[in-house]
């Protein structure tokens, strides 16, 4: 919405200094209890940030608006395990493709080969019968289906900035959100894990219309842009679904006058490809994977504002934060949050952007 970035923009526009210890390790004590920055390109640049408390967000809404979160939920998709040599190896899923066959990463001091047996968490034995690119295909031998050998044996995939070895007990609930329903994500659609059952009560009182969407996160979200020139970036594939009764929310509140707020980029990237995909640019029911990037220049079309965490440096994430606020209020709430020591990523602070009415 915001076009004030002189383009191309190259992959170091993106970049920002971050100390290390604005990066969140834990989430905070209670899950409202973060800070919030309000950003509002409407404003002039130097007067367009906001500090306030993340409950302070009640303020922000409207009767008749929309919040559309993504009801993921993030499977234990770290594992470790044995080559038959004896070597160590560690497995990170990106997708359950089907009932005993995974998608995955595979970290080890060399690459097994087609045909390997992996025996992972001394449970359960994996073969290797692929690649597609980087990713393995394994194939799992034993009675159990492989969500089901996941749930009961594999580890919260904490991102690679938090850095600890493993994940501790309050990573399963507080790396989740209160209102994922639906397995399949390796890692958590952050924005949502701000809110509690109570908070979300609270918004409903207000006239607030609740909606959902599915994208299963995979780990191609903290892939870094590699390239100078953005445009050149291939992005990474995600799954997502939109059903009928989203849809025909998101038609109710723009005939209400209220708008759609998006919770997180990837409610963005569901809301966004369900239009592209559907007819005469209209938003319609869609079931399947999505690699749309959305850089500044982008024309949204069913999005009135976003709530986010703050993002990594020379991200794809920061990108589309910058496509909706516009390039330079987002590099300067970016400054702003860092002089002001907000809380940065996964288990960190959130940002609202309220860009112009459409």
């Amino acid at each position: 919405m915001q076009t004030d970035a002189i383009f191309p923009l190259k992959r170091q526009d993106f970049f920002f200094d971050l100390p290390d210890d604005l990066i969140a390790q834990h989430p905070t004590a209670e899950r409202s209890g973060s800070r919030l920055l309000v950003l509002d390109p409407t404003q002039v640049v130097s007067q367009s940030v906001t500090d306030a408390l993340f409950p302070d967000l009640l303020s922000f809404l409207q009767p008749n608006d929309l919040l559309v979160f993504n009801n993921t939920k993030v499977i234990p998709a770290r594992l470790f395990g044995q080559k038959s040599s004896g070597g160590q190896v560690e497995l990170l899923i990106e997708r359950v493709v089907d009932e005993s066959t995974l998608l995955s990463h595979v970290r080890s001091s060399k690459s097994p080969k087609v045909g390997a047996i992996l025996t992972i968490e001394q449970a359960f034995e994996v073969e290797v019968i692929g690649r597609e690119g980087a990713l393995f295909l394994l194939k799992v031998h034993a009675k159990q289906t492989a969500l089901d050998l996941i749930e009961a044996h594999g580890h919260m995939p904490l991102p690679p900035y938090i850095e600890r070895s493993k994940d501790v007990e309050e990573d399963k609930t507080r790396y989740q959100t209160v209102y994922s329903s639906k397995p399949g994500a390796v890692a958590a659609p952050t924005a949502g894990l701000h809110f509690d059952e109570a908070f979300l009560t609270s918004i409903q009182n207000k006239g607030v219309e609740l909606g959902f969407v599915t994208l299963h996160v995979g780990a191609g979200t903290f892939k870094p842009v590699q390239v100078d020139n953005i445009a050149e970036h291939v992005m990474h594939s995600e799954y997502l679904e939109v059903d009928e009764t989203l849809v025909q929310q998101v038609k109710t509140a723009r005939a209400k006058g209220g708008r759609v707020i998006a919770v997180g980029t990837t409610s963005v990237r569901c809301l966004e490809s369900a239009t592209l995909f559907g007819a005469n640019g209209e938003i319609a029911p869609y079931q399947g994977d999505t690699d749309i990037f959305i850089t500044p220049g982008y024309e949204f079309k069913q999005i009135d504002a976003l709530l986010t965490n703050f993002h990594l440096p020379e991200s794809t994430l920061i990108m589309l934060v910058s496509a909706l606020a516009g390039y330079e209020h987002t590099m300067n709430a970016y400054q702003h949050a860092v002089e002001q020591q907000y809380r940065f990523f996964s288990y960190g602070d959130a940002m609202l952007i309220l860009p112009n009415k459409r």
